[in-house]
């Protein structure tokens, strides 16, 4: 399922619940390997809706994995389907999102969309854990209404002058300023090349095109 209105953090979740699959070698990707990708990528609002009920990341991959034996079969190259529960929650994605009135689909709105599937795996793992559909969307609301920039870090608060900025991406200046982005390998060329376009006094903005997970984001790290 593609949709414009998937922030980059999601389109990256859905990117890494292929992976997911693959690694539990099944030939489709469930709302399980959804749940298990926002799980991996850990931030954004469904992390911290996680995080804020109470739910422990390494005891909800357990369960998953409880529900879910790996498979046996041979392995698809290339695109791997989503199965029927996990486009019917990628729809009610879709939905909550509309229904919050927000014009983007984030990682929040894919929880509620897991959650909304109920004969799915990772609802049925949610649930063993004591979480809902309900409860997830209040605290939805909470966050996205209360907190600056609408993603609170622990103990602190967000005095953040750009906070959609803070919600929709991440500073990567900030982070190469703390020592947080890994060195780069391999990429010295394309490095070199958009930091000439960076120096030029006119025409000065970089586009990197490429499929999800050719090294874009590492180039720009770089």
């Amino acid at each position: 399922m593609k949709d414009n209105r998937f922030t980059e953090r999601t389109k990256r979740v859905l990117f890494l619940a292929r992976e997911e699959a693959r690694r539990l070698q099944h030939d489709y990707v469930g709302t399980e390997h959804i749940l298990l990708a926002l799980l991996r990528e850990g931030e954004g609002v469904a992390a911290a809706v996680l995080l804020n009920l109470g739910v422990n990341s390494e005891q909800l991959k357990r369960r998953i994995e409880e529900l879910t034996p790996r498979g046996g079969g041979t392995l698809l190259m290339g695109e791997m389907p989503f199965n029927l529960s996990a486009r019917r929650a990628m729809e009610h994605a879709v939905g909550e999102a509309r229904g919050l009135q927000h014009n983007y689909v984030g990682t929040e709105h894919l929880l509620l969309g897991i959650l909304d599937e109920p004969e799915g795996i990772a609802a049925k793992a949610l649930a063993s854990l004591g979480v809902d559909v309900d409860m997830v969307r209040a605290e939805v609301i909470r966050l996205l209404t209360t907190e600056p920039g609408g993603l609170p870090k622990a103990g602190q608060e967000s005095q953040s002058k750009t906070p959609a900025l803070d919600y929709f991406c991440r500073d990567l200046s900030q982070l190469a300023r703390e020592g947080k982005l890994d060195p780069v390998i391999g990429r010295a060329k394309e490095i070199e090349r958009v930091i000439q376009i960076l120096s030029r006094r006119k025409k000065n903005n970089p586009l990197l095109i490429g499929e999800a997970g050719v090294g874009k984001t590492a180039i720009v790290e770089g």
